[in-house]
């Protein structure tokens, strides 16, 4: 069995040393290209008729890129948003590559969602998939494929496909990442759920519209990738073999199942929204009737003491002895009586 380095590792132009010589067969030759620099990995490959190069680049700028390329024929388009980043989950085909944009998510732990102020981060990833090479693009420190790379390589059966098994093990890991973060997720709406209808919960409208907010930026994430992982399991490109397509089928299953996950968050989320914002309404409407039976209460007194300190010759029982305690009196009794009937109403 020939000897083949086993490369790893460039992030931009900067490469790692090359990795201990390791005995692996022929068609499982996967290099993302330090040892060797990418124009000697890709003529190497294919002095040989097998195998096929993997070159991983971790936010490159245009001149880091430019070289790669060059080399492998990538379309100047593609590479553009490869730089960019900030692009929608598709699939697009240039002649005889494809370029496929995956969204990352990454659940941000919180000690509760009531406090948090971010709970999904997300990132990218871009492959340009080739007849033997694939070169991903990463943005995002959570986006990283070391061990993926590594399980790849310790699973050489997987690689016999070629450079689609690579592509295909992304998708696969960045769906299973949405099923994590969904998980968590459901956890957080319901702590939230509960709260909103404890009584006196001191949640508010703000907080809900975070975790909406949330939901939004997981669900552009997730809803656009259904249709390239479509038309990758019903043969869009020759460079996706019979074998490869059955597992982007069932990769799109699993993103089925995280599509309804989130619809359902957003639904649920909504009603959450709403019974909070009615929650806010009643809790206003309570405090302005406590507000207007004080308001009515501290009426009476205010009038009765308005009209004796207008300083008259001539005032109802101004002489009497007992005039002031009786006016007094009679306050009281008209303060106790409007209480008792706010009280009697549930105003107070």
């Amino acid at each position: 069995m020939p000897t083949i380095p086993s490369l790893s590792g460039l992030r931009g132009r900067t490469a790692r040393p090359a990795a201990t010589r390791i005995p692996v067969p022929l068609s499982a030759y996967v290099v993302d290209c330090a040892g060797w620099t990418h124009e000697a990995a890709i003529n190497e490959v294919r002095n040989r008729c097998e195998g096929f190069v993997w070159i991983g680049l971790f936010e490159p700028d245009d001149e880091q890129i430019q070289g790669i390329a060059e080399t492998f024929g990538l379309h100047e388009l593609a590479v553009e948003d490869a730089v960019c980043a900030h692009q929608r989950p598709k699939l697009e085909r240039y002649d005889d590559i494809l370029f496929m944009v995956l969204k990352t998510v990454r659940y941000i732990e919180h000690e509760s969602p009531t406090t948090a102020n971010e709970i999904v981060e997300t990132g990218e990833i871009m492959a340009f998939l080739g007849k033997d090479f694939v070169v991903t693009v990463r943005h995002g420190q959570h986006s990283g494929l070391h061990d993926l790379r590594a399980s790849l390589e310790a699973d050489p059966e997987r690689l016999l496909v070629g450079p689609a098994a690579v592509l295909h093990a992304i998708a696969d890991r960045v769906v299973d990442s949405y099923l994590a973060v969904t998980e968590a997720f459901e956890e957080d709406i319901d702590e939230i759920e509960a709260i909103v209808f404890a009584p006196n919960s001191p949640i508010g409208a703000e907080q809900m519209y975070l975790m909406k907010r949330e939901i939004l930026e997981l669900r552009r994430s997730v809803t656009p990738l259904a249709k390239p992982l479509r038309r990758l399991g019903e043969g869009y490109s020759p460079l996706v073999p019979d074998e490869v397509r059955s597992y982007f089928r069932d990769v799109d299953d699993h993103l089925t199942t995280v599509s309804e996950r989130v619809a359902s968050f957003d639904e649920l989320l909504t009603t959450l929204v709403d019974a909070t914002l009615a929650k806010i309404t009643l809790q206003q409407s309570t405090d302005m009737r406590k507000i207007t039976s004080w308001a009515a209460i501290i009426a009476v007194p205010t009038m009765v003491v308005g009209v004796y300190g207008m300083n008259f010759d001539f005032m109802p029982e101004l002489r009497w002895h007992f005039g002031y305690p009786m006016v007094m009196v009679l306050i009281l009794v008209a303060c106790l009586f409007l209480y008792r009937t706010f009280r009697r109403n549930r105003w107070l």
